[in-house]
């Protein structure tokens, strides 16, 4: 579970992510990126946000999150009301990490959860975006029509999976639950960043022991994966399974009014790769079941729908990228088939039985699909 944004509400947003950069050190100091875009420097401190300024321009913008040695706060949000349009996490001490936005004029927030001080800075976007001609605009747009698809399609086969696990539940069948488990983990996986753009859901439904502070308030997936296999029981899950399901059917009626302009499905995709990197290749994701196997390839799967929907527009902007980013799914892919044990997308190898070694290579060739993915979102922003 992460919060890195994806989806955007025409109505609420107010913004399109546009660019998701890799973490690094950045050499630009501020003031404007290498493209022209405006930068805004974003300093963590033990007291909260930092921005060196708080208003810009409409149009693309850039952020810059640099930590200057606070071990207290890791990551920096843009947000519009409650919703979250970009940011970076797990920005350790010493390093920054970069987002790029097009945002339309109104008023934002930067918030840097954990600090001292005020937690929330004012953002001022002002004026009138440009317009741009964009190579590709007819194949980007149908990317546009063509991803919104796809996510019905899956949260709505998530509804589904989940009702079974969480029928299982209620009915005190712990094999078959069990045996729901993984399926409905497919289909979270594989759009996970839409979700975390809705503030508090993606917590509500995947949150981790590890990340809740009061324990008698944790729910969700992972709040009944430990229930059934490290309790083997599903005794008092019942309103767990039934909140499970109240939120997943929220998260199915939001994406139904949902739009998602190409830069922020490209997000979405690099989003999916961080994901695989931050808990899936560590194997703490699914901490009870190690199923993890299952989220690990859901996730690429995810991502490389996301690449695909985009893929004929970059293939008339930037052919030479688009062929590098197939082909580096199609070897990380080929890897991971090597722990299918069933024909089904749940049917995967226990991560307890994948070794070091493995392990290493697997991460080795997320690392270099990472990389030219994250070169997407900016090649196909209009």
């Amino acid at each position: 579970m992460s919060r890195s944004p994806l989806a955007r509400s025409g109505a609420a947003a107010g913004a399109t992510a546009i660019a998701l950069l890799a973490l690094t050190a950045c050499g630009s100091s501020g003031g404007a990126a290498a493209d022209g875009r405006p930068l805004v420097t974003v300093k963590l401190t033990d007291q909260g946000c930092e921005p060196d300024v708080t208003s810009v321009p409409a149009g693309p913008v850039g952020f810059k999150v640099v930590n200057t040695g606070t071990s207290r706060i890791s990551e920096a949000e843009l947000l519009k009301g409650s919703r979250i349009l970009g940011e970076r996490e797990n920005v350790a001490a010493g390093l920054s990490a970069s987002f790029s936005l097009s945002l339309e004029a109104g008023t934002y927030q930067l918030y840097c959860p954990g600090g001292k001080g005020p937690e929330k800075v004012d953002f001022t976007v002002t004026g009138a975006a440009p317009t741009v001609a964009t190579t590709g605009a007819a194949a980007l747009q149908q990317a546009s029509a063509d991803y919104a698809t796809y996510v019905k399609q899956q949260v709505a086969q998530l509804v589904t999976t989940t009702r079974k696990l969480t029928d299982a539940v209620r009915g005190g069948n712990v094999a078959a639950a069990k045996q729901a488990y993984a399926p409905a983990r497919v289909y979270y996986e594989r759009i996970e960043p839409v979700a975390e753009s809705f503030g508090d859901l993606d917590p509500d439904i995947d949150a981790r022991e590890g990340d809740v502070d009061d324990l008698s308030k944790w729910g969700g997936f992972h709040r009944l994966e430990k229930a059934l296999w490290v309790d083997g029981s599903t005794s008092g899950m019942a309103p767990i399974a039934d909140g499970l399901d109240t939120n997943v059917a929220k998260l199915n009626t939001l994406v139904q009014t949902e739009t998602f302009q190409p830069a922020a499905i490209a997000n979405g995709a690099t989003a999916l790769l961080d994901e695989v990197g931050q808990s899936k290749i560590t194997g703490e994701e699914e901490n009870y079941s190690h199923i993890d196997l299952v989220d690990f390839v859901a996730n690429v799967d995810g991502a490389q729908q996301a690449f695909a929907v985009l893929e004929p527009a970059l293939q008339q902007i930037k052919p030479s990228l688009a062929a590098t980013v197939d082909q580096r799914f199609q070897a990380l892919k080929a890897a991971l088939d090597k722990f299918h044990t069933g024909s089904t997308a749940s049917d995967y190898a226990n991560y307890s039985t994948v070794t070091e070694p493995q392990r290493r290579a697997l991460s080795q060739l997320v690392d270099a699909l990472a990389e030219p993915l994250s070169q997407v979102a900016g090649t196909v922003v209009s």
